[in-house]
């Protein structure tokens, strides 16, 4: 309760409460909202921190199953946060603009992704030295254009498993598409906008820099939480199977031994068969006299 009282008071602090004028309102977001003050709506903190948590309880079993969690915020107070965020826990962002067909043309846009990786390596390699001044000019300007927008999905290598979304009225095309794909939505809600339209949302302030900071922060803290457990998990694991394997070559080295000593006994044993058949070669011919002159006799 104390660790709730005190993300309450910082979300205070950040003036996370701070909703839109009542005029603007979304009656939708009527459970969130705790008071009218001065024409402005007041979000209920008991109701963000609910929502935060169990979005963030959320977001961290997604890390831990190793999927992805996609950022999307291009409103200019939430670029840089967001950006910073998202990179810390290496998941992919969306920034800049929201390309259309982002998710639901996900394969032309990996397309596009490669054409500006390959022009990296161009120029990086010094195979673009051939082409003229004015064409590796053109290279590199398209590739500033490209990286500008598909920089934060470089390492996407198929669709995230699900997005964060910071003013979900803002962002309605990358929610729509997100949608439609069946891909878990966590979305920053205000007051103008409707709560049900994602899966998660987090009742707060989507226009102020420190709401956002702190929202984002919280969130990004518990997917780091997520990719430390499954990278403990996974050491684990390793742990596990060297050991098993130790124990496996243990096992077969005792069995070498125990067999080596059985061989060693056999070959001593081994003696006897040689003596026998001498002596059973010997007692043939001994008997063979008895039985001459048996056949002598008949």
């Amino acid at each position: 309760m104390e660790q709730n009282t005190s993300l309450q008071q910082q979300l205070l602090e950040a003036g996370v409460h701070f909703g839109h004028l009542k005029k603007k309102w979304n009656p939708k977001m009527l459970p969130y909202i705790f008071a009218e003050k001065k024409g402005i709506h007041i979000i209920d903190l008991n109701k963000t921190v609910d929502g935060l948590q169990e979005a963030a309880a959320a977001m961290k079993q997604i890390a831990k199953s190793g999927k992805k969690i996609m950022f999307v915020a291009t409103k200019k107070q939430a670029k840089e946060i967001v950006n910073e965020c998202a990179k810390k826990v290496n998941m992919p962002f969306a920034t800049e603009r929201w390309l259309g067909g982002m998710l639901t043309n996900f394969n032309t846009v990996r397309k596009s992704v490669k054409k500006m990786q390959s022009i990296e390596k161009m120029l990086a390699d010094g195979s673009a030295e051939s082409l003229t001044k004015k064409e590796r000019l053109t290279l590199s300007r398209d590739k500033e254009k490209m990286e500008k927008v598909l920089g934060g999905i470089a390492q996407l290598g198929r669709l995230p498993a699900a997005l964060f979304i910071v003013d979900i009225g803002h962002e309605h095309i990358a929610l729509a598409e997100a949608k439609r794909l069946g891909i878990t939505t966590f979305g920053m809600v205000d007051t103008n906008c409707d709560p049900n339209k994602v899966d998660y949302s987090i009742p707060a302030n989507d226009d102020a820099t420190k709401s956002i900071a702190i929202i984002t922060n919280y969130i990004t803290a518990a997917i780091a939480e997520g990719l430390a457990e499954r990278q403990a998990a996974r050491e684990e694991e390793v742990e596990e199977v060297d050991n098993e394997a130790e124990k496996k070559a243990a096992r077969l080295l005792a069995e070498a031994e125990a067999e080596g000593g059985r061989g060693g006994r056999g070959g001593r044993g081994g003696n006897a068969p040689k003596r026998r058949v001498p002596g059973g070669a010997s007692r043939r011919p001994q008997g063979g006299g008895p039985t001459g002159p048996g056949g002598g006799r008949r």
